[in-house]
């Protein structure tokens, strides 16, 4: 009795690692927010380095992400960004692309 060729499963999603990072030595926390994970303000806290830097490294599937970050509890775009979309606040979300 022959049996059938197993059919191939498609491949899992590529994940990418992004490291988000921001440089504020004066803050006291710092998160990122953004589509990612549903715009949760705490979801993902960023660590301070020596210098000031708040990093987080985070992996991702391939697209695009609109995200902006949580400084002492305000929201701002990340400065560091040149690609950039209008909210629904009448501010922007800064737009990573993987």
């Amino acid at each position: 009795m022959a049996t059938s060729p197993k059919a191939k499963e498609p491949p899992a999603p590529r994940k990418k690692r992004h490291t988000f990072s921001l440089d504020a030595p004066e803050a006291q926390e710092v998160f990122v927010a953004g589509t990612f994970n549903n715009w949760n303000p705490e979801g993902h806290p960023l660590k301070k380095d020596k210098q000031g830097a708040w990093k987080v490294a985070l992996s991702l599937l391939a697209g695009s992400y609109e995200y902006r970050f949580v400084v002492n509890g305000e929201w701002q775009e990340d400065p560091a960004c040149q690609e950039r979309c209008l909210n629904a606040f009448g501010t922007y979300n800064s737009v990573l692309k993987l």
